[in-house]
């Protein structure tokens, strides 16, 4: 019984490789990665340190485990390492390229009718046992109500309804220098990408957004909508990607903004409160700000 489940799971981690090696191949990675400044300067290829690294969670194998502890791969852990910190490495350009091509493979496969969005997100990135992380800051969760170090992270992805893929995406660490636990601590070329995604994170988390929009419609990234929740729901954002494409989000109810309805400007538990919910579908309502 041992020999035969043993023999099973390599089949299965041998169909596992076949598999990664056809998407390498089919989607040429190697050359996205040189098309996006990500070539080799030493020892082993990037496209061998992608592939084995992009493997590990297919595998249900830790970063640790499948390359730092593990003395088989023709490379140390310190290749692997360098591979993902240098800072002249595009790897934003590099992921949103592939996102494009795998999107226009998925229209192939959908009806044209599908509706397509753009989705933002932001969630936090908990780092609490991290101590010397560069811009590590003290970050307000609001799902458990107090700080944690860590970060934001600001997601940028494209859904059809069944299918969601990440495009671009921002750490973006406290803009008060007071909470910033760590500073920038690494000396380097103020050209290249780490420098400027450093830059990115103690910026505002908003004002981000028009620019990762306006990145994935550059890239050929077809949408009919953007989804925004409420955190992004004010009249400065709607009306800065309302430029790109028509925004859809839940608005919330606050003083300082107001809702044009029938030739009156109301707040918005006014407006729903004069319009009625009713039964059935919910109704889409022509407002402005």
């Amino acid at each position: 019984m041992n020999n035969t489940k043993q023999y099973l799971d390599q089949q299965e981690a041998i169909q596992l490789q076949d598999r990664i090696v056809s998407f390498m191949r089919d989607f040429k990675i190697g050359t996205l990665l040189r098309k996006n400044g990500i070539r080799k300067m030493r020892g082993v290829s990037p496209l061998t340190l992608f592939s084995v690294i992009f493997s590990l969670p297919f595998e249900g194998v830790t970063f640790s485990k499948g390359i730092v502890r593990n003395s088989s791969l023709g490379f140390s852990k310190d290749a692997a390492y360098d591979f993902l910190k240098n800072p002249r490495y595009n790897w934003r350009k590099f992921m949103l390229a592939l996102a494009a091509i795998v999107v226009r493979c998925f229209d192939m496969l959908t009806s044209e009718e599908r509706e397509k969005v753009l989705i933002f997100d932001d969630s936090t990135y908990d780092r609490s046992r991290s101590k010397a992380v560069e811009l590590l800051a003290w970050i307000y969760d609001h799902n458990i109500g107090r700080s944690l170090k860590g970060f934001k992270l600001l997601t940028l992805g494209w859904g059809d309804g069944n299918s969601f893929l990440p495009l671009d995406f921002v750490l973006c660490s406290s803009t008060n220098e007071e909470k910033r636990l760590q500073g920038i601590t690494k000396e380097m070329d103020k050209r290249c990408c780490g420098y400027k995604r450093r830059l990115e994170a103690m910026a505002k988390s908003t004002s981000h957004l028009e620019a990762m929009v306006k990145r994935a419609i550059s890239a050929g990234i077809e949408a009919n909508y953007i989804l925004i929740d409420s955190w992004f729901c004010f009249p400065v954002i709607l009306a800065t990607l309302g430029q790109h494409l028509p925004v859809i989000c839940m608005a919330k109810d606050m003083k300082t903004v107001l809702y044009q309805y029938k030739g009156q400007r109301m707040r918005l538990s006014k407006l729903t409160a004069c319009c009625g919910k009713g039964q059935g579908r919910p109704r889409s309502l022509p407002v402005r700000w």
